[in-house]
């Protein structure tokens, strides 16, 4: 039995990097690249790439040839800026799809318990302080990346482009506001 499938519950996402209870999202409803881009701190150019070479691809609508539009979801978003940290810190970006691929393969619950751990060559799933200090004990932590801190740094700035630019919503913020309304 799948989440959501006991009767009067929600669907879940099943399919997505990170399955933590969120709802699944309709499939019309997503960030533009250019908003995913600018709130991941990357280039529309490494967002392409990265979606061409299946990195990070769209979960909410990927290209469907000559003038369609990727859209982004939240969690696709997140997955990039931590791309994008990893990057910054020297990881490698073979070393990079490997633990994109490990997380996938994880099915992270607790966003805000993990943190991504790297020795400078290799990237670590760390979900609870004891496999952190474990990792450090070992000598094979260096730095570490408090997903759940680059979380709250993408809904702020998300938030932020949201209020900053009212005539430049992407769908997913026109319901949100429609919502509220």
């Amino acid at each position: 039995m799948n989440a959501g499938d006991a009767v009067g519950e929600p669907r879940f996402a099943t399919d997505l990097l990170f399955t933590d209870g969120l709802p699944e999202m309709d499939d019309d409803a997503g960030y533009r690249g250019a908003v995913a881009a600018r709130a991941a701190g990357i280039t529309y150019r490494q967002l392409d790439y990265w979606a061409r070479t299946e990195l990070v691809v769209p979960t909410v609508r990927g290209a469907s040839g000559s003038g369609s539009q990727r859209l982004y979801g939240f969690r696709d978003i997140l997955v990039l800026k931590l791309v994008k940290r990893l990057l910054d810190t020297g990881i490698s970006l073979q070393q990079i799809r490997t633990a994109v691929e490990q997380l996938r393969a994880a099915g992270i619950r607790d966003l805000a318990g993990t943190t991504l751990m790297s020795d400078g060559a290799s990237v670590y799933l760390c979900t609870s302080n004891d496999e952190v200090i474990d990792l450090v004990s070992r000598g094979q932590g260096v730095f570490g990346i408090a997903v759940g801190k680059v979380l709250r740094e993408v809904e702020s700035t998300l938030v932020d482009f949201e209020t900053a630019q009212p005539d430049a919503v992407d769908e997913l913020a026109a319901r949100r506001a429609a919502r509220t309304a």
